[in-house]
């Protein structure tokens, strides 16, 4: 009887942030037979122990200082849950180690620091994948497959979410720019922003924005209204209201037979329906029994070498979309995007 090939040994990830990404995509990592948490590095001693706690790494593998854990532990990989504006420097330090990174949203809040991580992941063997966890899900993958499989163009689309997100993150990180690099179109509206351009796979040529601010400096923005131009023709029409007492999200993108709509409440999965030119609303039977976490959708990339459903390009694109129309706001300016890399 031959001898059965040995299991690979299971990747070994340090988590960059002991917080909800932390310790939520870090339990994806420890529920993964192929995969396994083994250090951990936050500045908050009180969040670092707790991290510690729940995915079972020892005080002697808790870190203050990201890359003293980088430079003394035996890893495979790195993932990046901290705020928005760290992001570009622990996932640079990771990269200069031959470290595989997975790194929460947005990619950087700086156009130019994206950009070079574009040319950097796809001119290197590591991978690099970024937490847009549309691309993972089955509503939005069969919503892109309309226009990614056909020879079918959207024309125009209406996206809008709302959230009580000024008075939840008040307080915290997330309204505070200098960590999260802007307001709500930084934060959930980067989802927005991101399941428009990924399910379309329309190109951003330039956009004109208006919001409501929330501070002085006009940084953090509680309302956010653009109007954004493809290279294709088509027109969006996308909006993030962050005063709002509940969760609602809707997606509508329409092309010249008809419509998908992409809708649902709070953090519930979205349903798909398609419009047909005659009117009718068709809503396609989607398997929700099993869907890949991030987790293991990155240890599967690792593993065979295969390119992440959300790239740094993808992620790319996002910043670029998101800064000119912070850009455009402020300037009350129609402010162009440039996606060359």
């Amino acid at each position: 009887m031959a001898k059965s090939s040995p299991e690979p040994e299971k990747l070994r990830v340090g988590v960059v942030g002991g917080g909800f990404i932390g310790k939520t995509v870090g339990a994806g990592f420890m529920q993964d037979r192929r995969s396994t948490v083994v250090a951990i590095a936050d500045v908050s001693e009180a969040a670092l122990r707790e991290a510690g706690e729940e995915l079972y790494v020892g005080h002697g593998s808790q870190y203050e200082d990201y890359e003293t854990m980088l430079d003394e532990e035996d890893l495979d990989a790195v993932l990046v849950g901290t705020p928005h504006a760290f992001h570009y420097e622990q996932v640079t330090a990771a990269l200069d180690r031959d470290l595989h990174v997975l790194c929460d949203k947005p990619l950087t809040t700086d156009r130019e620091q994206a950009r070079e991580l574009v040319e950097r992941s796809e001119s290197a063997d590591e991978v690099l994948m970024v937490g847009y966890q549309r691309h993972l899900n089955p509503a939005f993958v069969q919503a892109r497959e309309r226009w990614a499989n056909g020879d079918r163009t959207p024309t125009f689309v209406t996206a809008e979410i709302t959230q009580n997100w000024i008075d939840r993150f008040e307080d915290t990180w997330r309204a505070n720019p200098d960590l999260s690099g802007g307001g709500n179109l930084y934060d959930t509206g980067s989802h927005l922003l991101d399941a428009v351009l990924w399910t379309t796979g329309l190109t951003p040529t330039a956009v004109r924005a208006d919001m409501e601010f929330a501070d002085e400096e006009r940084r953090v923005d509680v309302e956010a209204l653009l109007n954004v131009e493809f290279a294709e023709g088509a027109r969006a029409s996308v909006s993030v209201f962050s005063d709002a007492p509940c969760v609602r999200e809707h997606i509508h993108t329409w092309d010249d037979e008809g419509a998908i709509y992409l809708e649902g409440r709070q953090w519930e999965p979205r349903q798909l329906t398609k419009i047909e030119e005659d009117s009718t609303d068709v809503v396609p039977y989607i398997r929700r029994d099993h869907e890949d976490t991030k987790a293991e959708t990155f240890v599967d990339c690792v593993r065979q070498g295969k390119t992440p459903p959300a790239t740094a390009r993808d992620a790319f694109a996002v910043t670029a979309l998101t800064e000119a129309a912070y850009e455009s706001a402020r300037s009350g300016e129609r402010v162009s995007v440039d996606l060359d890399v």
